[in-house]
Formats: structure tokens, sequence, C-alpha cells
């Protein structure tokens, strides 16, 4: 299929047959997962994870990739969703599902944070993203990519990097890095907060202004007597906190 790529949609299609090879190596799809691809594009993964799996759905929110499709594979073993994958319900499957695909990068922050709202029904996630998004997601406190995006995803989720994927391996070439990722949800998270959603609040609020410290920034909630209870240094930043740190302020307050 001769197509154009479209901007609006970020679309950058992956053509490395090496890098295809790695990626589904990774991923590891057996015949009956229940696999799920976020933004299959031309098929470059879709046609591989074909040959491991008896049936793949796919959510492609391009009608004319979705027309291209609906002639190129065959409905006995492709369902596809002409959707938005935000608005996407992912609670329509009776049976864990495994997540994979090349993110379009304009959105894959809220892409991850669905999948974070949804991760009671979720066996595992395979994604494809810019590398410096990849970085933020497995920082640790103190270092410059470390925040909001870290803190959340590590409370939930094991990270690991997979591949590293060069500019040069996408039609047409992106101007960043990319990366393959996996993630796999906790069976029990190491910190438990007491209030999911409190936690979550906490975190956004003390990385809302990352060069003020978490006395300034959480000033509403807590005062230096309270940081003492706890033994947390008022003084630090957001960034110097650890997952932990933020469970512990989090259950404190609830």
């Amino acid at each position: 299929m001769k197509y154009i790529a479209k901007k609006k949609f970020g679309q950058n299609f992956l053509k490395d047959t090496s890098i295809i090879y790695a990626i589904i190596q990774s991923i590891n799809p057996l015949q009956n997962d229940l696999l799920i691809e976020i933004g299959p594009g031309l098929g470059a993964l879709t046609k591989a994870l074909l040959e491991k799996t008896k049936h793949l759905f796919a959510i492609e929110l391009d009608r004319d990739i979705v027309n291209w499709m609906k002639n190129e594979y065959s409905k006995n073993s492709i369902t596809i969703f002409n959707e938005d994958v935000l608005n996407f319900n992912f609670h329509q499957f009776n049976q864990k599902i495994r997540i994979v695909g090349n993110l379009p990068y304009n959105i894959s922050t809220p892409i991850l944070f669905k999948c974070i709202e949804n991760i009671v029904i979720i066996k595992d996630l395979h994604f494809m993203l810019q590398k410096e998004v990849v970085d933020r997601m497995i920082a640790i406190p103190s270092s410059s990519a470390y925040g909001r995006l870290s803190v959340m995803l590590q409370y939930y989720f094991r990270i690991e990097h997979l591949v590293h994927v060069p500019k040069e391996s996408f039609e047409p070439e992106p101007k960043v890095e990319s990366s393959f990722v996996r993630l796999i949800p906790y069976e029990t998270c190491p910190f438990i907060a007491n209030n999911i959603d409190q936690f979550g609040m906490i975190v956004k609020e003390a990385f809302s202004q990352r060069r003020k410290t978490i006395r300034n920034t959480l000033k509403a909630f807590m005062n230096e007597n309270d940081f003492e209870k706890i033994d947390i240094n008022s003084q630090l930043r957001a960034e110097n906190l650890s997952v932990s740190d933020f469970v512990k302020i989090s259950n404190y307050l609830d």
C-alpha cells in the first residue's frame, strides 16, 4: 500500500526487519493470548503477531488504514476497532489482556495513564516509545529525567528497557530516537498507598514546580512538623524523593 504518513496522527511506520524480529521475540506472543495492538499502521508488527497468535485485536484511528486492513487481513484472524484508544473500553474482554504497539508519540503519556486506569485487567504492556519518554519511565530519584511519570509508572509496574530503535528504522524518519519497553504490573505493589487518588494528587502537586522544595509545593497539605514526623527532609525537591517516600506522605495525610 502506498500511503503518506499523517502528521496529525503522529505516524512513523517501522520498517527494519531485524528490529521487528527482536520486538516479536521480546513480546513472545502465545496462541491463546488476548493480544491488543494499538496503532497497527501498515502492519509491521501486525503481520508478525498474526503468525504467532490465533486472533489479534487492533485499535486504529486512521480510517484510511482501517479500510486497507479490512482488505489485507481475514476477519477470522483480526478484529479492528476504528476508535480513539483514549476512549477505548478495555474491560469488554473476559480475560487478562496483553497490549502492544508503536504508540503515537504525541499521545504516548495519556495512553500510559489510560493503562494505569485499566491495570486490573492487564497482563503486560510492550510499547515502542520516544527514547526520552522511556528514559523518564525508568529514571531513578535525583536524576534529571525523574518525574511524575517515573513515580506513577514505577508504583504500578516493573519496567524493562528491551530494544534501542534508531531513527532510520522508521518511514518517515522521526527526529528522535526510540526505545521498546516492557511493563509488567506488580502482583502486589512494593509500597501500598491507602488512598490511590490522593497518592496521584500528591505526586502531581509535588512535581508541579520542580525547582521548589516539597515544603513549598506541598505547603497546602503539610507543615515542617509533619515532615519531621515521617522523617522526610522538607528541603528536598520532588525529584529527590523515592516512590516509597511519596507513598509515606500520602498515607500520612490519609
